[in-house]
């Protein structure tokens, strides 16, 4: 049964905005140590206007990834497309590429420079890249987007004169001056109290809506996801292993990864999942399934039941396709797909 795993055959996003293709990335190991595999395979389209939450715990090449989409990192192999077009690492063209995409960073107080004002924060990527245009038109526009208004309020204040919540909202109008396409926000509320993060989150979903603008957000919080994301993709040790709409993962999750990380949301059914061990070394990636070795269905008999249990163990994946349909990279969930006469 085990050789008749299938990826599904979904043809590549066509109305993509950006995509990763059979992405890799990998960085030398210390000493002479076996290089390590912090992106190992990946596809992935965010499409216009679309919200993809890139969910996983630490050290599972989320933010390596991330790095590599914003062009910060070269890929060791495969390659990102935005627009229809292969990244072009030349300095000039980077440069291009990141006015269309900008990130947002998760610490707000570490992103903003404390000696400068407001203003200034914002007024930055204009200079950089040469605005022609009304300088404070362009900055006033950017914080009223943000949510700061009326922005000349804020144009001489500096950070530690500004709450959590406001700092945050000057990082974003500092990226949306630059009329960008595409956004990566890196955790862009796990720094502020919970009483301002859906005011954040509302925020995103207005300018999505009023904007068409794309966002990728990474994170280790499935709440925000449910609460953002047009589609969520799960990450485990350099692969993607689960992705669909968010609510037909997070609603139904068939990997045993994503159903344990679920498990420890405080609105879960049931006992929560305690994963055994710590994620394996990237520089020293597992045969067969790469979440074998702290998989509670293995570990509980439900894959010796299903007759899969020698397949987790030595027969690797497929890499899912970048196509927004409901997929996942686990023997166990396909054998139980199999038997119910599901195509999935």
């Amino acid at each position: 049964m085990t050789e008749t795993l299938q990826t599904p055959e979904v043809s590549k996003n066509a109305r993509a905005l950006l995509s990763a293709d059979q992405l890799h990335v990998t960085f030398p190991g210390r000493r002479g140590a076996a290089e390590a595999r912090a992106v190992d395979g990946v596809d992935l389209d965010i499409a216009p206007g679309e919200i993809v939450a890139l969910v996983g715990e630490s050290g599972c090449g989320k933010t390596s990834l991330a790095r590599t989409l914003l062009g910060l990192e070269k890929p060791t192999t495969g390659k990102v497309t935005f627009a229809g077009k292969p990244l072009d690492y030349a300095s000039k063209a980077l440069k291009s590429y990141r006015k269309r995409v900008q990130l947002v960073l998760q610490d707000p107080s570490g992103s903003l420079n404390p000696r400068h004002t407001v203003y200034d924060a914002v007024a930055e990527g204009l200079r950089i890249h040469g605005y022609t245009g009304d300088e404070r038109e362009a900055v006033s526009n950017a914080l009223s987007r943000a949510g700061l208004r009326p922005p000349e309020r804020f144009f001489l204040r500096y950070p530690h004169e500004l709450s959590g919540g406001q700092r945050q909202r000057v990082v974003i109008a500092g990226a949306l001056v630059l009329d960008p396409e595409l956004i990566v926000a890196d955790e862009p509320v796990a720094s502020l109290d919970a009483s301002v993060r859906g005011e954040i989150l509302a925020l995103l979903l207005r300018l999505r809506d009023e904007l068409g603008l794309s966002a990728l957000v990474v994170t280790h919080d499935l709440g925000l996801a449910w609460n953002i994301a047009d589609r969520v993709a799960v990450m485990y040790l350099g692969r993607i292993v689960e992705t669909g709409r968010v609510e037909d993962v997070l609603t139904s999750p068939q990997h045993p990864y994503t159903q344990a990380l679920l498990s420890v949301l405080p609105e879960a059914p049931g006992e929560p999942v305690v994963l055994t061990g710590e994620p394996p070394d990237p520089s020293r990636i597992p045969g067969g399934c790469r979440f074998h070795a702290r998989c509670q269905v293995l570990a509980d008999g439900r894959a010796d039941e299903a007759g899969v249990a020698d397949a987790c163990r030595t027969v690797d994946l497929p890499v899912l396709t970048g196509a927004a349909t409901s997929q996942v990279a686990c023997h166990w969930a396909a054998a139980g797909a199999e038997d119910s006469g599901d195509s999935r």
